[in-house]
Order: C-alpha cells, then sequence, then structure tokens
C-alpha cells in the first residue's frame, strides 16, 4: 500500500548524548564538533530501521491510499508502518468525483497484535468510489511512545535501539572497519531488528 509522510517525525528515539556515548565521543553532555553529524546520524538510523522493519519507531503522522476500498468479503484495511494509534480522517473520491469525509463513527481500529487494520462498523460499508489512482485516503498517528499505541509499544525495545545503535557506528565518518568487520556488524544490527520487522509489508 502507498503511503507518505505528512508530519514528520518531531523527537528522535535516540538522544544525542546516547548516541555520543555509544561512539566513545568525549564530553557527551556538551557541545562536539560532530554535533550535526551525530544528529544526522540518528536521524539516518532510524530511516534504515523503519524501512527495514516496516514500523514507525518514532511519533508521526502518515497517509495511506489505495485506488478502491476492499470488498465486503473482507472489508478490512491493513495499514502500514505499525504501530497506529489513531485514525485522524479516512477520505475518498466519490463517483462524483467529490471529496467526502467518512465520519468517525462508521469505522473501527483494531489495535490488536502486531499489524492494524480499520473496518466498518457493524451496520456500515465501505462506498464506492471515483475510478482514479489514491481514490481512498487513511490518515493517521503512528509510532512508537505516540498517545494511544498501546502500553507494549510505549518505549522502542532495546534491541532496536541497539541496533540503530551499530548502525550510528557504522555510518559514523571517522569510524573504520574492515570489510569483515563491517559484514559482521551489519549481520548483527539486521538480526536485532527482525525482532520487531513486521514480515507482511517486506
Amino acid at each position: 500500500m502507498k503511503f507518505k509522510v505528512i508530519t514528520a517525525v518531531g523527537t528522535e528515539p535516540i538522544t544525542r548524548a546516547e548516541a555520543k556515548l555509544h561512539l566513545g565521543l568525549d564530553d557527551m553532555s556538551g557541545s562536539h564538533p560532530d554535533d550535526a553529524i551525530v544528529d544526522a546520524l540518528i536521524t539516518g538510523a532510524r530511516q534504515y530501521a523503519e524501512h527495514y522493519t516496516g514500523r514507525a519507531l518514532a511519533e508521526q503522522t502518515i497517509e495511506a491510499a489505495l485506488d478502491e476500498f476492499p470488498d465486503s468479503d473482507d472489508d478490512r484495511i491493513d495499514l502500514p508502518m505499525p504501530p497506529v494509534a489513531s485514525i485522524t480522517s479516512v477520505k475518498y473520491t466519490d463517483t462524483a468525483g467529490a471529496e467526502q469525509t467518512i465520519s468517525g463513527s462508521a469505522y473501527a481500529l483494531s489495535t490488536y497484535g502486531d499489524s492494524r487494520t480499520v473496518a466498518p462498523t457493524s451496520g456500515n460499508y465501505w462506498p464506492s468510489t471515483e475510478d482514479i489512482p489514491d481514490a481512498v485516503r487513511i490518515r493517521y498517528v503512528t509510532g512508537y511512545a505516540a498517545t494511544g499505541s498501546g502500553a507494549e509499544y510505549a518505549v522502542l525495545p532495546k534491541a532496536v535501539r541497539q541496533g540503530m545503535l551499530m548502525h550510528i557506528s557504522l555510518t559514523y565518518p571517522r569510524n573504520v572497519f574492515t570489510p569483515g568487520e563491517r559484514s559482521a556488524m551489519e549481520s548483527a544490527r539486521d538480526m536485532l531488528l527482525n525482532t520487531i520487522k513486521d514480515w507482511s509489508f517486506s
């Protein structure tokens, strides 16, 4: 399913101080000439981990798009980049070409399990849409630590944090590794990230 980021991550799940400590930089709490580099590596590590796992690792707003609603035989919509915390809106282009917004009472979000699905509530059905690309647009808040994502997603798992820190080490320009060391670290990083990988979106 296609999606785009509407509101980007505001607070990264790994702090500058954590990354600098992992990199062995002096004066972790104060300024360092490489602070800007470290900040960029933190963002890059999260983006890599999100792409690899298919999960949102920090709070953000995403909009997913479909060409049409699913049929009544299986009307559930699996939303990418879980854990989804809340639905902001479900909009569609009707058969007359006008944008419509579905009432929040006409659908429900399931927050059980690793994947998150939205489906019509009892007595409601997905409407017909115009035959155009992206006729259905679902906007939602997702990510670890996002309000409403659930207690089990309140804190980023330690294995994932360690995997992201390893990625920061791998991409820090002042670190030098042999090909064998780099390959071993990349494998270890991905094994750590595999602990939460959403295989259905791989």
